[in-house]
């Protein structure tokens, strides 16, 4: 994809997933006149993946346009059916290509980073100290040792971001909040590894890694090696989670191996490893994807666990001792039409499932959930509006044990309005257990979003009702306002900011307010060049003596700043220089402490893509 002025976007998209984190090396170029704009896109064959053959080949083919006016307008080549559940089986066929290759397939990119940090002796006092001085060399390279296999190796690679994460409140949150991956190595081939079981960001600090993607036929394969630094772990449960680091090193493997049966069916097995010392997370998962109908398919996975932990993680987190195994099982039923859709799904995840490669922070449960909606599309363009949604769902959790997890209904409501705005309202009627009480819970979320001009986007969003306080195992009424804005402030100049706020009231009385700020200005020279600045801000205010035992600080202050310069030809070919600093202060040990640099940080980075 690209925009008028050339600017790129490029994903990968299969039957079930959309993985926008995928690059690849195209050219692309645009312009606006007076008549609207022109747009050109080369993309060359050694940046797609496809069967090398001396025969004629058949590919799917769409292009599109894509804009909002009253409504939103949607140009293809090809009509689509929405009673139809498979989009890429609907595309266009086109016939030839005969002798076309992806060329060598050797991509090769060094690359030199120099990082320069330092932080003070005791968070908010003392002098600051060194703690990183170094420039590292590295390397990234593929290639097409088969015609349809691809070789990635990194040694000693940059896993730094040069994009900090989005600030999520993470008060009162009895789960680990979830970040996407952004580092290269692991965003290219994702679509190979979509999974639960797989999430990269559990790999810390990588020191070398190598990976194999590739498609066969209707064998399609995808694995890797990394050797790590440090090991996350996560220990997941029913109604919570815990988490910790082990500064040691492991070695972490994936193998993922999916068969095509058909155009409608596909089998496949997932195979997890990390070993350390005194320790081990292995995982088998079978999976199939089944599309029964044109608008039914069946999704079903089942795996095993097998997991052994150091003692001090044992005693530390109240962990299984010796070698424990578990299973998971997962059933998805789904229908969907132009008006309808419904689906049914079943979880059962035993006590001591382990997931260390993935992003699993509850087990310990048996799911029943059940789901339906159905859809207005307007049909006259005049009409102030364009579609509605109704739907609900029922759930049931309990442990297993059987001993209630959570029961309750959802409502939904959706309407999409001109000026590309809609409304959302959602209602939930549940009974949730936490630490072994039983809470009845009523709550609202309500989203508006609009364009009310070409350049201006704003959301705002309400979340209301009821709310466990799972720090003090009491009832509460919580509120949380989020508004947001993104502005196009002529043809360079990008401004971003967002705001959420959260109270929560108990008896008797408030038991926290909870502030979170970010903000992003970009201002984009051409397609290649932009600096950017990202701050966010967190104040979190607590009422210490609402607490039954171990009360946080009173007030709790941070600040985050990030300032990066960027130059990027194509996704590797790229020179970042940057700067981030982090603030603290609060109530701090019975003292106020203004707000205090507490580290800052240095980084440059130049990579360039060799590609044969």
């Amino acid at each position: 994809m690209c925009n008028p002025l050339g600017v790129q976007e490029d994903a990968i998209e299969t039957t079930n997933s959309y993985d926008a984190s995928w690059d690849a090396i195209w050219e692309s170029g645009g312009r606006v006149n007076e008549e609207g704009y022109f747009v050109e896109m080369s993309i060359p064959f050694s940046s797609l993946r496809f069967q090398r053959s001396d025969d004629v080949q058949t590919w799917g083919f769409d292009a599109i346009r894509s804009y909002p006016r009253k409504v939103r307008y949607h140009i293809g080549t090809f009509k689509r059916d929405r009673n139809n559940n498979c989009y890429l089986c609907q595309s266009l066929k086109i016939t030839g290509f005969k002798g076309a290759t992806p060329g060598k397939n050797i991509e090769i990119v060094p690359t030199l980073s120099v990082k320069l940090s330092q932080e003070r002796e005791n968070e908010t006092e003392g002098n600051f100290d060194w703690r990183t001085k170094q420039i590292d060399p590295g390397l990234t390279a593929k290639w097409g040792i088969t015609p349809n296999m691809t070789l990635g190796v990194t040694i000693n690679p940059d896993f730094s971001q040069v994009e900090a994460d989005a600030a999520q409140m993470d008060i009162n949150e009895p789960f680990d909040l979830f970040y996407p991956e952004k580092r290269p190595f692991f965003t290219e081939g994702s679509d190979f590894f979509h999974s639960d079981v797989v999430y990269t960001r559990t790999l810390r600090d990588p020191i070398w890694g190598i990976k194999l993607t590739g498609k066969e036929k209707g064998n399609t394969i995808g694995s890797y090696i990394v050797q790590d630094k440090l090991t996350n772990l996560i220990f997941p449960g029913s109604q919570g989670n815990d988490a910790t680091t082990i500064e040691k090193e492991s070695f972490s493997s994936v193998l993922r191996y999916k068969r095509d049966l058909g155009n409608k069916y596909t089998l496949g097995l997932i195979y997890t490893d990390r070993e350390g010392d005194d320790y081990f997370n292995r995982l088998g998962v079978i999976d199939a994807n089944l599309r029964i109908t044109e608008k039914d398919r069946i999704v079903i996975q089942g795996g095993l666990s097998s997991t052994h932990y150091p003692d001090s993680i044992i005693e530390q987190f109240a962990q299984p001792e010796g070698t424990f195994s578990s299973y998971a099982a997962t059933f998805n039923y789904s229908h969907n039409t132009r008006n309808i859709d419904w689906y049914l799904s079943y979880e059962d995840l035993g006590k001591d499932f382990r997931v260390d490669q993935g992003f699993v922070t509850q087990v310990d449960f048996k799911e029943l959930e059940v789901g339906a909606n159905y859809t207005w599309l307007a049909n006259d363009q005049d009409l102030w509006w364009t579609s509605i949604q109704f739907g609900g769902e029922y759930d049931h959790m309990v442990d297993q044990s059987y001993d209630l997890l959570e029961s309750g209904v959802e409502l939904e409501f959706n309407i999409s309005m001109i000026k590309q705005s809609h409304i959302y309202i959602d209602y939930s009627r549940f009974r949730e257990a936490y630490n072994n009480e039983e809470f009845d819970q009523n709550s609202f979320f309500i989203h508006h979003c609009a364009w009310p001009i070409g350049s201006l986007h704003y959301w705002i969003n309400f979340d209301f009702g009821d709310r466990i306080d799972y720090t003090n195992t009491r009832l509460g009424k919580r509120f949380r306002f989020s508004p947001g804005f993104d502005w196009k402030i002529g043809m360079h100049l990008t401004l971003n900011l967002n705001h959420t706020y959260e109270q929560l009231n108990v008896d008797p009385g408030r038991l926290y307010n909870a502030n979170i700020t970010e903000g992003h200005i970009i201002y984009q020279f051409n397609k290649q060049i932009f600096v950017r600045a990202i701050l966010q801000y967190r104040d979190y205010k607590y009422n210490v003596e609402y607490y039954n035992e171990d009360p946080p600080e009173p007030l709790e202050q941070k600040l985050f700043s990030q300032f990066l310069f960027s130059y990027k030809i194509n996704p590797q070919t790229v020179l970042f220089l940057g700067y981030s600093d982090n603030y603290t202060g609060g109530e701090i040990n019975d003292r106020d402490t203004p707000l205090t640099q507490t580290d800052w940080a240095f980084f440059f980075k130049v990579g360039y893509a060799f590609v044969l």
